[in-house]
C-alpha cells in the first residue's frame, strides 16, 4: 500500500508514522521538515507547504496514494484544497477531525459516533465540524471517498496531558508538582475523561488505511480505560514520584483568569467523555488500546528526563497558575469572613 500523510511527525501522527512502516506501508510525509527526529527510517519525505497549493501540486504531480491522511487540517479551506488536490489521486482520504466535535454540554454519558457535533463553546470544534460538513456533502455529490477520524484527548512521549498545563513547555506542570505548588483541578475532579496513548491510536488508524467498508464512515478512537480528573493528576504525580498538592477551582474561574481556555476547558475537558468503540473494533477487528494512564504517563516523564533540554519551564504559565490560586484562595477568605 501507497500512504501518503500530511504532516506525519506531530504527537498523535508520529506513532501512526512508525506503526505504517513496521507494517510494509510504503509511506510518504508531505511535511515542511522541521521535524525531521520524528521521521520513521523507511519513510519517503516530501518537502513541501501544504498551504500552498500550488506548491504542493508540483511536489505530487506524479505520485497517486491508496490513502492520504491529513493530519494537519483545521478549516473548511484546509478541506478544500485537499479535495481539489487529492480527487481522483486517491482511493481513501482520511481527515483527523476531533471528538471535541461532540455535543457540549452533552445529553448523554457515553459518545457513540452518532452522537450530535456541536460545541458553542470552541471554534476550533465548529471549524473541525465545518470540515466534516464539507466532506460528507463531497462524498455524496462527488463520490470522494472520504474517511473520517476523531481522536479525543491523545498523549505520547512528548506531551504531558493535563487539563491546564504549558502547552509549549510541558514539563512545567512535574516542576510545579515536585516544588508542591498548587496544582489547579477543574471543578471537583470527578468528572470522567479518556487519555489514549499515541501508540494505542496508531493501531486503529493504520488498520483503516486502505479499507474499502470505512469509505463514508466516522470513527473515533479511544482506550476504553476511564478516568476522573483526580486519578489522571494522581498518576501523574506518581509518576514523576511526588505527591500533588491539588486544589479544585470552578471551570468558571479559571476561564474568567484564562479566556483563552473556554473552548478547550468548558467545550471540552470539563464534560464527561467516555466513548464507545465498538465501530473502530468492528472495522478493525484486532484493535484493542493496551497502554494503561498510569504507564504511559510514566513513559513520558522518563522521556522527558532522559532529554534535559525538554525540561524548560513557561514561567508565564507557572505565574498565572499562581494568581488563579491566589485569587481563589482569598476569595474563600472572604466568603467566611
Amino acid at each position: 500500500m501507497k500512504v501518503l500523510f500530511i504532516g506525519g511527525t506531530g504527537l498523535i501522527s508520529q506513532a501512526a508514522s512508525k506503526l505504517a512502516v513496521e507494517k510494509g506501508i510504503d509511506l510518504y510525509l508531505l511535511n515542511r521538515g522541521q521535524r525531521n527526529d520524528f521521521v520513521p527510517d523507511g519513510a519517503h519525505v516530501i518537502t513541501a507547504d501544504i498551504r500552498d497549493a500550488a506548491a504542493t501540486a508540483e511536489a505530487l504531480k506524479h505520485l497517486e496514494f491508496d490513502a492520504v491522511v491529513d493530519w494537519i487540517a483545521f478549516t473548511p479551506d484546509h478541506v478544500a484544497t485537499d479535495i481539489k488536490l487529492f480527487k481522483g489521486k486517491t482511493a481513501q482520504y482520511i481527515f483527523i477531525s476531533s471528538a471535541s466535535a461532540y455535543q457540549k454540554p452533552s445529553t448523554q454519558y457515553l459518545v457513540t459516533e452518532s452522537t450530535p457535533l456541536a460545541n458553542p463553546y470552541w471554534q476550533y470544534s465548529r471549524d473541525k465540524i465545518a470540515c466534516e460538513d464539507l466532506l460528507m456533502d463531497t462524498y455524496r455529490s462527488e463520490n470522494f471517498p472520504i474517511t473520517i477520524v476523531r481522536p479525543s484527548y491523545t498523549y505520547g512521549d512528548t506531551m504531558i496531558p493535563a487539563a491546564l498545563n504549558s502547552w509549549a513547555n510541558p514539563w512545567s506542570l512535574v516542576d510545579r508538582m515536585r516544588k508542591g505548588e498548587k496544582i489547579i483541578v477543574h471543578g471537583d475532579g470527578t468528572s470522567l475523561w479518556t487519555m489514549t496513548h499515541n501508540t494505542d491510536f496508531a493501531k486503529g488508524i493504520v488498520g483503516l488505511l486502505g479499507n474499502p467498508k470505512a469509505i463514508g464512515h466516522a470513527f473515533h478512537i479511544t482506550s476504553d480505560e476511564v478516568l476522573d480528573w483526580n486519578q489522571i493528576t494522581h498518576m501523574i504525580g506518581q509518576a514523576a514520584g511526588v505527591e500533588p498538592n491539588i486544589v479544585h477551582i470552578s471551570s468558571e474561574f479559571i476561564t474568567s483568569f484564562m479566556p483563552e481556555s473556554i473552548g478547550g476547558l468548558l467545550g471540552d475537558k470539563a464534560v464527561s467523555s467516555v466513548f464507545d468503540n465498538s465501530k473502530i473494533k468492528r472495522f478493525v477487528p484486532d484493535y484493542i488500546a493496551t497502554v494503561p494512564f498510569h504507564e504511559g504517563i510514566k513513559r513520558t516523564i522518563n522521556w522527558f528526563e532522559l532529554r534535559p533540554e525538554k525540561c524548560k519551564i513557561d514561567q508565564g504559565w507557572n505565574d498565572l497558575m499562581d494568581r488563579i490560586s491566589e485569587a481563589h484562595e482569598a476569595g474563600r477568605q472572604r466568603a467566611k469572613g
